[in-house]
């Protein structure tokens, strides 16, 4: 027994009639008469009581009709929600972020229209440093993380740059490098070489090699080696100690408008190389499923039409 066996056996019970039936269905009605008769054959009774005006459905018929119906409605809904999962339509989808990628507009940007364009796809969020977010897209307990510089590379991953921000120097208000401004307007750009005395406060190096290699080597290339003063898991904490006065940092500009009220945020001068942080979607390269291929399309999208500032 095939579907298009039932398919056949429903339209005659609801045309009473293998002509009108076989017109509905596009196909001749000596084909379609064979095909009922080889059913009735299989299931070892008769469907239909034929006349001379059509067909009537016999007892065994009408209870047959329910089934096949119910049949070819689940088969209906079954191919309706495969196909929905097979575009990304439906499903799950686990995103791990950093603080400090969270922070720039563009990712809640992209996951509020991922919500809306797929609200069938469940998105669960997760926020760790970019090593636990690593480890957990090798490991697939999160299907992509929103990382800073990506932090190692694994023959297992594949990593999309989504784009690149300047980095600013963060001083507490009142700092001496800070004695000719106002307050007012921007704050003036601040020579990396000028550094070279001040403790530093830094994201700890398994959660941001990339960005502090990139740091010491510009501090190296301006004749310092900076002094370290703490190591902290996630960037909001670098901002909240220079806020206490406990040294400076260095963050992406995205970040400016944290704790603005206690820290002043100044470009970079004389940085070599010169001191960027990406945003960059980590994820493995391998069985990669609908919703995760949205979402790279979609944040690849958006980054390509984000304002230029940021």
């Amino acid at each position: 027994m095939e579907l298009r066996h039932l398919r056949y056996f429903v339209m005659v019970a609801e045309e009473r009639h293998f002509t009108r039936a076989a017109a509905r269905l596009n196909m001749q009605q000596p084909p379609l008469s064979q095909q009922i008769r080889a059913l009735e054959e299989e299931l070892g009774f008769d469907l239909f009581k034929r006349h001379p005006k059509g067909v009537d459905l016999t007892a065994g018929g009408q209870v047959f009709l329910q089934e096949a119906r119910e049949i070819l409605a689940r088969v209906q809904e079954g191919s309706l929600k495969a196909s929905r999962a097979a575009h990304g339509i439906e499903g799950q989808l686990s995103v791990g972020f950093t603080s400090s990628a969270a922070a720039h507009p563009l990712i809640p940007r992209i996951i509020r229209a991922y919500r809306e364009r797929f609200p069938a796809v469940a998105v669960s969020l997760k926020e760790g440093s970019a090593q636990q977010l690593t480890e957990a897209a090798i490991e697939g307990s999160v299907d992509v993380g929103i990382v800073r510089a990506p932090v190692g590379r694994h023959q297992s991953l594949e990593f999309h740059r989504l784009l690149n921000e300047e980095m600013l120097l963060t001083l507490p208000v009142g700092h001496p490098l800070l004695a000719d401004y106002d307050g007012h307007g921007e704050p003036p750009a601040v020579a990396l070489e000028s550094l070279s005395q001040e403790p530093f406060i830094l994201v700890r190096r398994p959660g941001a090699p990339g960005m502090y290699a990139n740091l010491i080597k510009a501090c190296l290339n301006a004749g310092f080696n900076p002094k370290i003063a703490f190591e902290v898991e996630r960037m909001l904490t670098n901002v909240s100690l220079v806020a206490a006065g406990a040294g400076v940092s260095i963050v992406p500009a995205s970040m400016r408008d944290v704790h603005k009220e206690s820290v002043i945020y100044c470009p970079i001068a004389n940085a070599k190389p010169r001191l960027h942080a990406p945003i960059t979607l980590v994820c493995r390269s391998f069985n990669q499923l609908p919703p995760l291929k949205n979402f790279i399309d979609l944040s690849r999208q958006l980054s390509a039409r984000r304002p230029r500032r940021g």
